[in-house]
């Protein structure tokens, strides 16, 4: 027995409707779920930043406050130094870390190994996230010639004039030596470098942004 055409093309709309419908719903739940994940980069992550800065900034304001001890070599994870950065705000203040593995970065700023500390002869370089964890580096790009980039170490506060900015490949690794973009030079000056993902949201490249340093005072006990 023949089925009346109408009667097919009835099911086939309902049909087509019910497919239609669980696939919006599909789409609207995998939407939400785009939108939590997305949140939690942006504000998740950098509750956990902002909790272990705490942390952090309390160590070293222990360490400043006490009696003057033999130096010791700083392990990965630990505070090195407290950095600053008036142009962008006066509330912007980061503890740098020792290391720049995942692990560290997401605490803050993190300073690489085998490069100068604070203050030193050489380049004291810094990495730090542009987009999540914070954002510690979001706005490094802002940085023009002169403006000041302030390294407090328990020792001494040193401050640094930035010289200018440059986007380099990930790959371009004389940014890390002594005296930035020249390795085979010896030092006699202190530098300090800024490195940080670029465009945002993208590791295509590298934005630097380059400094000098400018004075350093003596901490008063």
């Amino acid at each position: 027995m023949a089925i009346p055409l109408g009667r097919f093309a009835a099911e086939y709309a309902d049909r087509m409707r019910a497919m239609l419908r669980a696939v919006g719903e599909m789409c609207i739940t995998a939407g939400l779920i785009l939108m939590l994940f997305c949140a939690y980069l942006l504000w998740g992550t950098g509750a956990y930043t902002e909790s272990q800065q705490l942390l952090l900034q309390r160590q070293l304001a222990a360490k400043k406050a006490g009696p003057p001890r033999p130096e010791q070599p700083v392990r990965p994870g630990q505070a090195v130094a407290l950095l600053r950065i008036p142009k962008l705000g006066r509330d912007y203040q980061y503890a740098v870390v020792e290391g720049v593995g995942a692990d560290q970065l997401r605490k803050g700023p993190g300073h690489y190994p085998d490069t100068a500390m604070p203050g030193q002869v050489g380049n004291f370089v810094l990495s730090g996230h542009r987009t999540t964890y914070a954002a510690p580096f979001n706005e490094i790009d802002e940085l023009e010639r002169d403006d000041e980039i302030v390294v407090e170490t328990r020792e001494a506060r040193h401050t640094y004039r930035v010289t200018s900015q440059d986007i380099v490949r990930p790959d371009e690794v004389d940014v890390l030596a002594p005296v930035p973009g020249k390795p085979d030079i010896r030092p006699i000056r202190a530098f300090i470098t800024l490195s940080t993902c670029h465009p945002e949201y993208s590791a295509a490249e590298r934005l630097i942004v380059y400094g000098v340093l400018k004075d350093s005072e003596p901490r008063e006990e």
